[in-house]
């Protein structure tokens, strides 16, 4: 795929083949993503790639502690609750993936799993935890150049045939995921990307989300044209 089409064609993924992914390819992604730009060069990630036992181990941690009602413990802040149009757009994709999955708005039991879904990594053969280095926490650099090598890893996964989605909640119960993925104390979690191959079947996967136009993006001054 040229790059246009990587980027038009990505979309989230959030249900996978139960089929590995090379070690080899996952490297070879990272050493692309972390072309992104970065701040002065200072390269604050890093990637802890987990599978196999130890991602599901992860998952019936997250799960455990979740139904057990532990808060959760992100160790990046989430600020307020969205509203007015951001809210808006949150609802709206909600909506568009409920009604993929034939999810009814009453229907508590299949709204709840679909939480859980989220706390398994959405049963992805991979998971990849974003860290970036403590010793500059405090600054929003570091979560910003964290952003950007993000969003060229999952566009790297993309154009290789690989699906993402960018998952919070995995990394909800941070004290499971530091031990089972052996992060240091010296790394701050930023966030998670589920991977894995896309399942073509899973009704979800179909999803696009609607994005706003350029006109409402964007002011343009001191154009001639």
């Amino acid at each position: 795929m040229d790059f246009d089409e990587v980027i038009r064609g990505r979309r989230s993924i959030r249900g996978y083949l139960n089929k590995p992914v090379p070690q080899a390819l996952i490297r070879e992604i990272l050493e692309l993503a972390m072309r992104a730009p970065t701040s002065l060069n200072t390269q604050p990630w890093n990637f802890y790639v987990v599978a196999g036992e130890v991602l599901d181990r992860i998952r019936a941690g997250n799960v455990e502690r979740n139904l057990a009602g532990v808060p959760d413990s992100r160790e990046f802040r989430m600020g307020p609750g969205y509203e007015g149009v951001h809210r808006e757009r949150q609802i709206e994709i909600a909506k568009q993936l409920f009604g993929a999955m034939g999810i009814a708005r009453e229907d508590k039991e299949k709204r709840h799993d679909w939480v859980l879904r989220g706390f398994r990594q959405f049963d992805a053969p991979v998971s990849i935890v974003v860290t970036y280095d403590r010793s500059i926490q405090g600054s929003d650099i570091a979560p910003f150049d964290c952003g950007g090598v993000v969003n060229c890893l999952v566009n790297a996964a993309w154009s290789r045939g690989l699906g993402c989605v960018i998952n919070s909640q995995g990394i909800m119960q941070s004290p499971v995921v530091r031990a089972e993925a052996g992060i240091p104390d010296d790394q701050v979690i930023q966030t998670c990307v589920a991977m894995g191959w896309p399942d073509d079947t899973f009704p979800a996967n179909a999803v696009v989300s609607t994005r706003k136009s350029v006109d409402e993006a964007a002011v343009f001054r001191g154009f001639q044209d």
